[in-house]
């Protein structure tokens, strides 16, 4: 009597919502069954991939199914397909799997394909997977061409949307229903959070680095989308995604994570959430504080404008040069030092020197209490219009909250009356999505509100201005570093050499931070940037520079071989 030989099927559609909505499988069931039948098989187990591409093998039932095909003891004695593209559709790998099968005794066949063993059907199927590749591929750069399209025109194109944003039905197009983003109530204020600590700290305690982000998030129980816990990456993603200004980029990447050439990114416009002043200035601390940028014992090391000094005519750094055994000082120009004067024509300087020109330009130019008043006007203005953008949102998150209280109230009432049934899923789900929608705006009303009254409880004063002035002027002119240096930087974010003129650029808001934290009777660690020694790639807790503002861009007055310098 003749043994039955046992079989495995093998099913497979490639996308999620062919495994919802198409036939694909149940057909494919159909017919490998009916196949199984004719040929007398005896099938042992059946194999179901949902929403797969056959282009790679990271499939799970494919590999549990390999795995079982080639163990020591296999269940079954035959592979059967509807077609070989269903189980791949790369040539190279069709032929390792079939013959990583085949050295265990177990067969491919397919249901509308059917091949021998000779070397002529072995050829024939190794030019159809070569087909089935190439067609793969063009269908691949098809679909990627009209998601290209459908992102030019403004729609989602699918997968989850970033933190923030939902998905919402646009518009009808025939059978396709087109989709586009939009914010997201009950998370939307996490993001403006994370941006706004990474801005202006806790409570306009200063910028926040990622790590630090994400320990203040997580110790205020504010979870992710999904309940959880934030992560440093998470954060990193949120502050450098330029979704949040209202500009989605599509096909940024490879699916090996390399990112694409600019001319094949689309540019998606969404609703923005933060507006570009304030993700322009994340960016600039997120860069400078990247220690490829600027490491940490530029922050920390004795020399005053290490990190910051920079030549002028090419823009390279000007790092410390020593002569006559040490005991003089230079401010040079690095590329001119590795490369010659054919890299750059860049002077150097004694470092005493050009010191004392920065300094002596800051305490004459901005130590004077009405110069400060004058320099910090426009961010003060800023600062103004802020709070009052700040109270229109508390007053729509209150409105928004007594809203959904209402709306809770109706239900309640549908309930007591018994027009409703409370056992209804759907009713139950209702009911905790409005109370989810009312807690997080009562929650972000009160984040917002405690920001408020901290901004409002640091309005400047003239005696602000002039304690500032006048303990920055004592605390610059220490000797041997220290404060120093930490409190030029308030004022100073880049100082640029040329031939005869020095520039200094800084930031007004830095500038700001610091009076506030220093001019209001706080420590000067809480005003001054400060950095950690150890640095891990991620875990951003370093202070950055700012970009230069318009406005608070100087020029030293004075040339550098004036003679009384």
């Amino acid at each position: 009597m003749t043994v039955p030989l046992r079989a495995a099927l093998y099913l497979r559609v490639s996308t999620a919502r062919q495994a919802e909505h198409d036939v694909s499988i149940p057909d494919q069931r159909k017919q490998g069954e009916a196949y199984c039948a004719s040929r007398g098989y005896q099938l042992a187990e059946t194999f179901v991939e949902l929403g797969a591409s056959a282009t790679n093998d990271r499939r799970p039932e494919f590999q549990r199914m390999i795995e079982a095909g080639t163990s020591k003891l296999a269940p079954f004695d035959v592979v059967v397909v509807h077609s070989f593209s269903r189980f791949f559709r790369d040539h190279f790998e069709l032929e390792f799997y079939v013959r990583k099968l085949a050295k265990n005794g177990v067969r491919l066949v397919s249901i509308t394909q059917e091949m021998g063993d000779d070397p002529m059907h072995v050829m024939m199927r190794q030019i159809m997977a070569l087909f089935d590749e190439y067609q793969s591929k063009e269908n691949a750069k098809h679909v990627l061409r009209a998601q290209k399209e459908n992102a030019r025109q403004g729609f989602w194109n699918g997968a989850l949307p970033p933190i923030g944003y939902r998905i919402i039905a646009a518009e009808t197009r025939g059978a396709k229903v087109k989709k586009k983003l939009e914010i997201d109530p009950l998370h939307a204020d996490t993001i403006r959070l994370i941006f706004r600590l990474a801005l202006d700290g806790d409570n306009g305690s200063g910028p926040m680095g990622v790590k630090a982000i994400v320990t203040h998030l997580n110790a205020r129980r504010i979870f992710t989308r999904d309940g959880g816990r934030w992560g440093i990456g998470q954060v990193h993603r949120i502050l450098t995604r330029r979704t949040y200004i209202g500009e989605h980029e599509f096909n940024k990447r490879t699916k090996a994570k390399e990112l694409k050439p600019v001319s094949e990114i689309v540019t998606v416009p969404v609703p923005p959430l933060i507006d570009r002043e304030t993700f322009d200035t994340v960016q600039a601390r997120l860069k400078a504080r990247n220690p490829k940028v600027m490491p940490a014992r530029v922050v920390s090391g004795p020399t005053l404008l290490t990190g910051i000094c920079h030549c002028a005519k090419c823009g390279g750094a000007m790092t410390i040069r020593t002569g006559k055994g040490g005991r003089y000082r230079y401010y040079a120009c690095s590329i001119k030092a590795r490369q010659g004067e054919t890299g750059c024509e860049g002077r150097s300087i004694p470092m005493e020197k050009l010191d004392g020109v920065v300094i002596d330009h800051i305490e004459r130019e901005f130590l004077d209490p009405s110069r400060l008043e004058i320099v910090l006007s426009a961010v003060l203005d800023r600062r103004q219009e802020r709070s009052e953008r700040r109270r229109e949102h508390i007053a729509e998150l209150n409105k928004r909250a007594a809203e959904t209280e209402l709306r809770l109230k109706r239900l309640y009432d549908a309930i007591e009356a018994g027009v409703t049934d409370l056992d209804d899923p759907a009713l139950k789900d209702r009911i905790e999505g409005l109370r989810a929608l009312r807690d997080q705006a009562k929650t972000d009303s009160e984040r917002a509100q405690a920001m408020l009254d901290s901004s409002t409880q640091q309005a400047i004063t003239p005696q602000m201005v002039q304690r500032f002035a006048a303990i920055a002027r004592k605390r610059m002119r220490i000797d041997g570093g220290g404060y120093r240096r930490d409190h030029l930087r308030a004022f100073a974010q880049r100082v640029e050499v040329a031939e005869r003129e020095v520039f200094i650029k800084g930031s007004k808001d830095e500038l700001l931070r610091t009076l506030v934290a220093i001019g209001g009777g706080k420590s000067a660690e809480t005003g001054v940037p400060s950095s950690v020694l150890k640095w891990r790639k991620g875990w951003d807790s370093n202070p950055r520079w700012a970009c230069t503002h318009a406005g608070f861009q100087d020029r030293c007055l004075k040339p550098l071989g004036h003679p009384s310098n």
